[in-house]
């Protein structure tokens, strides 16, 4: 069994999420020992930026390097898979971005891929490894809740409110058929299948588009980034800036969830609140060390994140003390400590707490389910074969 601080790591990309990840492996002692960019100078400019030893200049030069047994993948989407499955049939373990994939097709390819090679393989839902995330997913595993009936929440943000916001994510054939669904309400989907342990079985969605044409520059632009070009051409959009959906999980409760990324002044706020026949749970990502408890017949609480009072899962969630507040950033170091534990020992764990890629191809299956019912106006069922993925377990 090896230690985290033998263990070398490199990432693919250089941008927003691809420094939270070297930022967050640092932490927890893991050697970066290099960065792949969009192209060898923008590799070079970020690796210097970083503090990082080498930029490679191709995915080949990476899985060249002997000293890297981790890549993590966050380029656009329509590279995780090409990429994942050549750092998997290299021997290497993966950790890759959502949505796994452009198509549910694909990311059944790519998890027969890891299936085969018996490495660790990993989505990054990192909004599971909030403390408190990890804490309500055991409440609900001990019938702390009683029976779910009723799932609600939403995910917005504001990032793409005006004609021209711009970032790759809006051209399908780079972020796929799916844009506010497939980029912030993957997430959602993921984390309470993880909390309740339930499976969604069927869709009712309505997607909507309010801004049909947008002004793209005709330079790069950084995700998030506030500078506006004068320089940009007219694109048609095909992607969703909002979608409403109906669920019905597997069990027989029933849950919505709405998501946007045109809602002005949410800059990244997920929620949900899981009714059950014994209680509630309600959680606030831009609060996110407290879980509220609702009860009906004593006065409702309101837990701080304490590892004192928390779950095992929580406490292993947890960096900071009690009072010392975790956020986004935080999230990232409690996934890779618990993906690398599995690295360290050189395989997956039975049932890892983490997302794998049979999670990320359940949340591509209802991302299809939810376009076809989108397009039909109708209730689809989610299309699934074989067993429960490790989400719903």
């Amino acid at each position: 069994m090896s230690r985290v601080s033998e263990i070398g790591a490199a990432v693919i990309g250089a941008g927003f999420i691809g420094t939270v990840h070297v930022e967050a492996l640092r932490r927890i002692g893991v050697s970066v020992r290099g960065v792949l960019g969009s192209s060898p100078d923008r590799g070079r400019e970020r690796a210097e930026a970083l503090g990082v030893a080498r930029a490679y200049p191709s995915l080949e030069a990476v899985l060249a390097d002997e000293s890297v047994d981790v890549v993590h993948v966050t380029s656009p989407n329509h590279l995780h898979v090409p990429q994942a499955r050549e750092i998997l049939e290299a021997g290497r373990h993966v950790v890759c971005e959502k949505p796994l994939a452009m198509t549910a097709a694909e990311s059944s390819e790519l998890v027969a891929v890891a299936e085969r090679s018996g490495l660790v393989n990993a989505v990054n839902f990192n909004i599971r490894f909030y403390p408190v995330n990890q804490h309500a997913h055991d409440l609900v595993a001990e019938g702390g809740l009683g029976d779910v009936r009723f799932v609600t929440g939403r995910y917005f943000q504001d990032w793409l409110l005006l004609d021209t916001d711009w970032n790759w994510r809006l051209e399908p054939d780079k972020g796929g058929a799916l844009r506010a669904v497939g980029d912030i309400g993957s997430h959602w989907l993921d984390l309470l299948s993880f909390i309740t342990g339930r499976r969604v079985e069927a869709v009712m969605a309505d997607l909507a588009t309010f801004i049909p044409v947008r002004r793209q520059p005709r330079g790069p632009v950084e995700t998030f980034s506030t500078e506006r070009s004068a320089d940009t051409v007219a694109r048609e959009m095909a992607t969703e800036d909002v979608a409403s959906i109906l669920l019905r999980f597997a069990n027989g409760a029933r849950g919505v969830v709405s998501v946007s990324q045109i809602s002005p002044g949410r800059k990244n706020s997920l929620q949900w609140e899981i009714d059950g026949s014994l209680g509630a749970a309600a959680w606030d990502s831009e609060a996110p060390d407290h879980l509220w408890l609702g009860h009906r017949d004593r006065p409702n609480e309101v837990l701080q994140r304490n590892p004192a009072l928390m779950s095992a899962g929580g406490r292993a969630a947890t960096a900071l003390p009690a009072g010392h507040t975790e956020g986004f950033g935080d999230t990232f170091g409690a996934l890779f400590r618990a993906i690398y534990a599995d690295v360290a020992s050189g395989r997956p764990a039975e049932r890892p707490r983490y997302a794998t890629f049979a999670d990320g191809h359940d949340v591509m299956l209802v991302g299809d389910a939810v376009a076809r019912s989108a397009r039909t106006g109708r209730w689809v069922d989610v299309a699934r074969t074989g067993g429960p993925v490790g989400a719903a377990t």
